[in-house]
């Protein structure tokens, strides 16, 4: 009996996902616990694995389109099934269907009246992704070609035919660095020729890549191109993910319900930076390699205990309001995403920050940051934190302000730590400082509150030996 896999309710507040990439492709064997796509939900994307053995007999949704919860996604023929029966076999909803689930299972939506719904009708299909012409691209015998939305959109805008490019992803997917090697070696532009300049040159779209803070040219060794004069940017209209829809609202929510104000320090990094240096040198052969950031987290959630209303939330309930403090220390780390897998931010969290080192901190803030770009986080590593830290300082950014994330009544904008004239002893030389900005929640954080919380951990990044204990 062929085996429907309906779009599954990865968290509370999912109503619908979105198909990021399928991992498989029709005619695929399967096993119980394999990696069949990434969905994006309105807090992630998230990786959904099968429960059960079979052949993928069909891939009823294509990349890129959102579905409500319950709509079946795809279908697998069992052992011993024919495969071609089990796709014309496929049904636009099942209620009660196997689904498969990564994390948490598919929870039943529930019907006003009692009982379980109905899934909603798919909303009305929008152009399927493509190479430009509405349809699924196709290689020149016929065949599907899969690739990445975004390999497909840079494909399209660099006018590169896909059925030359031979893909590096999973199970041969063409993803994005396969699209801009093609465009960088002169790939060939649909129709068959290869793509020139005016000049008769090779062109080429340097798209410049981060590393580690510094933005580096692609593999190729080209240097960045200048846009052609006179050149103008495409105009077109980009519907919104679930998560940058749900990230939309939620801010819009945080700016227009907490009285935001910022405090601004800047902590003398010299001693940090000395002691990390070493730590670095000797904890080298073990693998670990500890940053400015696994300090901070450290000292941040260190000072919670001389401060306690920096670790709390506000909450209300009739007409009565009131003040929870946290009894748990979660510092949420903020992680953006790769355009690849949809772009947009979450929020790692690391539990009982106060209770573990430096090792355990930046072990933990690794493995949250790959399987967040990689895999995506579960709805559990998302929950939960009571104090938000947004470093943007491996952007070169020295100075910027965030907005809370509720229910936090703080979060910390933090920027580089950079070399600059400083005044030591009356004399000018050169040191390391970095610049932190707190937002506070006015309701609960006052001015003074603020100050004092920012000064403690100052202090504890400036005699960063105590961080050690």
């Amino acid at each position: 009996m062929a085996i429907e896999i309906t779009m599954p309710r990865l968290s509370d507040t999912m109503q619908q996902g979105t198909i990021v990439r399928w991992a498989v492709k029709e005619g695929q064997k399967v096993s119980s616990g394999d990696a069949i796509a990434d969905i994006e939900t309105d807090k992630a994307t998230m990786e959904l694995t099968t429960f059960d053995d079979g052949v993928v007999a069909s891939l009823a949704v294509p990349e890129g389109k959102t579905v409500p919860v319950g709509t079946v996604i795809a279908v697998l023929a069992s052992a011993g099934e024919d495969v071609s029966k089990a796709k014309a076999g496929t049904g636009a909803a099942a209620p009660g269907a196997k689904a498969a689930a990564s994390g948490g299972g598919n929870a039943p939506a529930k019907a006003s009246g009692g009982g379980t719904a109905v899934a909603e009708p798919p909303a009305a299909a929008s152009p399927a992704p493509s190479g430009g012409n509405g349809h699924a691209p196709t290689s020149r015998s016929g065949e599907r070609i899969f690739v990445s939305p975004l390999a497909r959109k840079i494909a399209n805008e660099g006018g590169i035919d896909l059925a030359s490019i031979q893909g590096t992803g999973p199970s041969g997917r063409i993803v994005r660095k396969d699209v801009e090697a093609a465009m960088a070696s002169g790939g060939t532009a649909r129709g068959g020729t290869a793509l020139q300049s005016g000049d008769g040159s090779t062109a080429l779209e340097n798209r410049a890549t981060r590393n580690g803070g510094r933005t580096t040219a692609l593999e190729s060794g080209a240097t960045r191109m200048l846009p052609p004069t006179g050149s103008t940017l495409a105009a077109k209209v980009v519907p919104l993910s679930n998560m940058r829809r749900t990230i939309a609202t939620r801010l819009v929510q945080s700016k227009t319900t907490i009285p935001h104000y910022q405090v601004t320090v800047e902590a003398d990094m010299d001693a940090l930076m000395a002691l990390r240096e070493q730590l670095n040198d000797q904890l080298s052969s073990q693998g670990v390699k500890l940053t400015v950031n696994d300090f901070l987290v450290r000292a941040c959630a260190l000072a919670m205990h001389q401060h306690p209303f920096v670790n709390s939330r506000w909450a209300e309930k009739g007409n009565e309001a009131s003040v929870e403090i946290i009894g748990q220390v979660n510092v949420g780390v903020a992680i953006a995403l790769p355009e690849e897998r949809g772009g947009g931010l979450v929020v790692a969290t690391l539990r009982n920050a106060d209770q573990i080192g430096l090792r355990q901190i930046s072990q933990q803030t690794k493995a949250l940051s790959s399987k967040a770009r990689e895999k995506g986080l579960t709805i559990e590593e998302m929950s939960d934190a009571t104090f938000t830290i947004s470093n943007l300082g491996m952007f070169g950014v020295d100075h910027f302000t965030a907005i809370i994330n509720p229910p936090n009544v703080a979060i910390l904008a933090v920027g580089a730590a950079i070399k600059k004239p400083v005044v030591k002893n009356d004399q000018v030389v050169a040191g390391w400082v970095m610049s932190m900005t707190m937002s506070s929640d006015h309701r609960i954080v006052d001015g003074a509150m603020a100050a004092q919380y920012l000064n403690t951990v100052k202090g504890y990044l400036e005699k960063p030996a105590t961080l050690l204990v």
